[in-house]
């Protein structure tokens, strides 16, 4: 990545001198042994940090996403260059199960939950893995409900005849229970009213601030991503072609014009449009 390409030079993710709390080194990620989806891909979390993998349907957020938990197989997907380490330790040869221990959950997307079970019960499959007595079980679901006190209304409900935004929180909530250093979190707005949206991203901040967890989240919804996060890295074709502080790239006339639907220059024809779109600085 050339040095146009960085929303601000003096922007990283990471303290000088500190190890991030999840690294993807330069990761190719090919599907079915011919498909390459990920073209040496490299970011960085910090602990304690929310870092926003932006980008349009089919930029390759969610690979990223799959290749950091290990989800990929599943899919007939592989790493076949680079490395992934959380903790300075190299985790990308690892199975998910291992990874979960080690304390990274990714919340999918389109909100998984179980449909037949109760809130309740979704919630308590997060702790599956744990082997908590009764007692920690319910000071733990006590602490989540803290952070969504709609799911502790709910709780006897079916989870499949909850709201969305509902589901979102049960589907994080599940995740919160594993105690997780590092939360994925694939789209999160994805299907929701802007209030449920801006609910849900001050949820995040709150546990981020709180509890310490940290996010990598892929995001389509660029604005209210910015909002929340630190930092962000932009893919395009399965490559980041942008990355910098999320103040920084809120200000890029280019992350302006394509991401954010804000223009300075007034609205343009179609030709200075196309012409735009080839000049774009990430692909020179």
């Amino acid at each position: 990545m050339n040095a146009t390409a960085t929303a601000t030079a003096s922007a990283a993710p990471v303290a000088e001198g500190a190890r991030p709390l999840l690294e993807v080194n330069g990761i190719e990620v090919i599907y079915n042994h011919v498909i390459l989806v990920l073209k040496g891909v490299s970011l960085a979390v910090p602990e304690g940090g929310i870092v926003a993998l932006l980008g349009a349907n089919g930029a390759g957020k969610t690979t990223t996403l799959k290749a950091v938990s290990n989800l990929l197989r599943a899919e007939r997907g592989e790493v076949t260059k680079g490395l992934i380490e959380f903790r300075g330790e190299r985790v990308d040869r690892m199975t998910p199960s291992e990874l979960v221990k080690r304390g990274v959950i990714q919340v999918m997307e389109g909100r998984h939950c179980f449909a037949h079970l109760t809130v309740e019960d979704n919630l308590l499959t997060g702790a599956y893995t744990r082997g908590l007595s009764r007692a920690a079980l319910r000071a733990d679901l006590e602490r989540v409900y803290e952070f969504f006190p709609r799911l502790k209304q709910r709780r006897a409900s079916q989870a499949g005849y909850t709201s969305g935004g509902e589901q979102q929180m049960t589907a994080i909530g599940r995740a919160l229970m594993a105690r997780p250093s590092m939360i994925l979190l694939d789209e999160p707005s994805m299907g929701l009213a802007p209030q449920i949206v801006e609910e849900i991203f001050e949820i995040v901040k709150n546990l981020n601030a709180k509890e310490r967890v940290s996010f990598l989240l892929a995001e389509q919804n660029t604005m209210v991503a910015l909002r929340f996060a630190d930092f962000g890295y932009i893919l395009e074709n399965g490559r980041v072609v942008m990355e910098g502080s999320a103040h920084a790239l809120s200000e890029n006339e280019d992350v302006k014009e394509f991401y954010l639907g804000i223009s300075t220059g007034g609205r343009k024809s179609f030709r200075e449009t196309k012409h735009y779109r080839r000049r774009k600085r990430w692909l020179s």
